[in-house]
């Protein structure tokens, strides 16, 4: 029987990374007896401070720990395949780690769309360690919806809550949003633009620039940490802030397959970096956020501070939305509630 978490979920990760560094500490590091070479893809352009600053690292990290043992071939910026693919590169073996979005698999992935729902959550962090502890190893994630796909789960970033960002005008107010078209991902932040009074169009991130810039929407839900990684800092006038719109899971999963024939050691290797990334990567996003804030206010990019009255809009349309979202789950005989009430209850 597993022995039920205590204290937050953050402190369960950073708690978790230590005994693992003591361990290997004591017993003189795990013993590598064979090379390992692991082909890694992602769809992130070179800038995107997840690609840069999270992904390397954890390739970098697992070969040091490993003294060279355990070796990548990465493979970024949709080089084999587009983010829709991920899932199906990782389970045909063409990749044996693969940057996977909920958001773009929603048909295979439903239940892990819950951090991107406009929940209580206000930082990266918070919303990360929460999804970690549900996607990770027992996570109710990890058994019902990682497990039957076929594979698992090394390290994870929620992004920073979503914001409304457009291109053609001055937000005044949250009113001003109502019937634009609004560049959507995954159900939990259509189902936010419809309580918006806008026209949600679901678009993958790489495609996002072109939509924008031909007038095929209006703007966008997406973090500031990503306006100057995909190049749109010049095609955005105004943007909300403060707000909680859903977000974004990013995760970097490995093959199930591939995972049973890797050495003991390698998996301890990778389950400890990936432990540490996960944990690295909400605080790396969250100092982008607030930097790329800066630099946005700096070029002129107005922002909205939502007025008292609009935020009891914006806390009123979006509060039934999670419920919403695991009332279809349910009905569709997934454990939509189970998976909402575990989320909500880990980000507390």
């Amino acid at each position: 029987m597993m022995a039920r978490m205590t204290g937050s979920p953050g402190s369960h990760i950073r708690r978790s990374f230590r005994l693992g560094a003591v361990v290997l500490a004591l017993s003189g590091g795990p013993a590598f007896a064979q090379t390992t070479n692991l082909r890694l893809a992602d769809t992130f352009p070179a800038s995107h401070y997840i690609a840069d600053k999270i992904t390397k690292w954890f390739m970098q990290t697992a070969t040091e720990r490993s003294n060279g043992a355990v070796k990548f071939e990465y493979y970024p910026a949709e080089q084999l395949g587009k983010a829709k693919d991920m899932l199906t590169l990782v389970g045909n073996g063409v990749a044996d780690i693969a940057y996977v979005a909920p958001s773009f698999v929603t048909d295979k992935l439903p239940l892990s769309g819950v951090a991107e729902l406009p929940l209580g959550f206000t930082t990266s962090c918070q919303g990360t360690r929460a999804f970690y502890s549900l996607a990770n190893e027992a996570g109710v994630i990890a058994q019902r919806e990682l497990a039957p796909n076929n594979v698992r789960l090394l390290f994870t970033v929620v992004l920073p809550p979503y914001q409304v960002f457009v291109r053609g005008r001055d937000l005044k107010s949250i009113a001003d949003v109502k019937s634009l078209k609004i560049r959507t991902s995954g159900k939990a932040k259509e189902l936010a633009v419809r309580a918006l009074g806008a026209v949600p169009i679901q678009i993958a991130t790489p495609d996002v620039y072109q939509a924008l810039s031909r007038g095929t929407i209006d703007g966008m839900l997406f973090p500031y940490s990503s306006i100057y990684s995909y190049d749109l800092q010049d095609l955005t006038k105004s943007a909300t802030q403060g707000a909680n719109f859903g977000s974004f899971v990013v995760m970097y999963v490995i093959s199930e397959r591939k995972w049973r024939t890797l050495p003991p050691a390698v998996q301890e290797t990778l389950r400890s970096v990936g432990r540490e990334a996960t944990e690295r990567g909400c605080q790396i996003s969250e100092a982008q956020e607030r930097d790329d804030q800066e630099r946005l206010r700096v070029k002129g990019v107005s922002e909205i501070a939502l007025s008292d009255a609009d935020k009891a809009t914006v806390e009123r349309e979006m509060s039934g939305i999670g419920r919403l979202w695991a009332k279809e789950l349910d009905d569709r005989g997934k454990p939509g509630t189970l998976v909402l009430d575990a989320f909500e209850k880990a980000s507390r």
